[in-house]
């Protein structure tokens, strides 16, 4: 069996270096490039870990591997590596958008325990919910201008979209390559009308960033009703919003991996490592 391989010569030679070292004791890890090919497998194609073709090598080292990097934070380091890179060579847009999407979870996503769960970074309800959908996640996520995850979150599918916009904003954090604080905050933030609300937009403003953030009709409608008390209509800049279109490209390119597209994993902190990894390449090919 040949199995296509996602992980290029170039994009080895920019992950390998920020890759955790092999343990002071005991035996050598297996190859780390393996073990990446071995999860990028699983998630692009959505196959059950027993069904890791050989050449990949063991289906049990790959995802206790995944787990043990999502539990130290390897995911988020290594994508914050790349980010302050990618801002040391002005290659970041910060006009930055955001949004989200619900991911159909599959019948073998549930069954996990709710209590005593796997690590405090594990939600007791690992991230799942029912609605008339049936089982689902929903991934929360900001952008920059050109279609690349700067966060991401996950959320049961019922949740709305507005209660985490303030922390997915607060998600961004760009480590600088030199001295001085993370740059956490971006220029403009784009948003669809499910993030109007007074309280996105307060936010935003005592944080000097601009919001392009069209009003529903009921809420502009409420505002005339209102009269004089009712204030002046939030700005919106149409030509600006136009540019929103990039957290969509967003979620395009992290769905084309099966296994983010339909949630199989139990475990929300599992999931969420593989849509870290799927940035990661996003921006490894960058």
């Amino acid at each position: 069996m040949s199995v296509r391989l996602v992980i290029t010569d170039a994009m080895w030679d920019r992950i390998k270096p920020l890759m955790p070292a092999d343990p002071v004791r005991g035996r050598r890890w297996a190859d780390h490039r393996g073990t990446l090919e071995a999860i990028v497998w699983n998630y692009r194609t959505g196959s059950p870990w027993r069904d890791l073709p050989d050449e990949l090598g063991s289906f049990q080292t790959a995802h206790k591997r995944l787990l043990r990097w999502a539990v130290d934070g390897t995911w988020e380091r290594i994508l914050s590596a790349f980010l302050a890179a990618a801002d040391e060579a002005a290659d970041i847009g910060w006009t930055v958008s955001v949004d989200s999407t619900v991911c159909r979870a599959h019948q073998h996503a549930a069954g996990a325990r709710k209590k005593g769960a796997h690590d405090r970074a594990e939600p007791d309800d690992h991230a799942l919910g029912r609605s008339c959908g049936g089982l689902s996640t929903k991934v929360h996520l900001a952008s920059d201008s050109h279609a690349r995850p700067l966060t991401l979150r996950v959320t049961a599918g019922q949740a709305g979209d507005a209660p985490a916009f303030e922390a997915v904003v607060a998600g961004i954090r760009v480590p600088r390559s030199g001295p001085g604080r993370p740059r956490t905050r971006p220029d403009t933030v784009l948003a669809d009308r499910a993030y109007s609300s007074r309280a996105i937009r307060k936010h935003l403003r005592q944080r000097g960033v601009r919001a392009v953030i069209p009003q529903p009709s009921d809420q502009a409608g409420h505002r005339r009703r209102r009269g004089r008390s009712g204030g002046r209509p939030p700005a919106f800049d149409a030509e600006a919003y136009k540019q929103r279109n990039a957290v969509e490209r967003c979620i395009s390119r992290l769905k084309q991996w099966r296994g983010l597209a339909m949630r199989t994993d139990k475990l929300a902190i599992a999931y969420r490592a593989a849509l870290y990894l799927a940035a990661i390449l996003i921006w490894a090919r960058a």
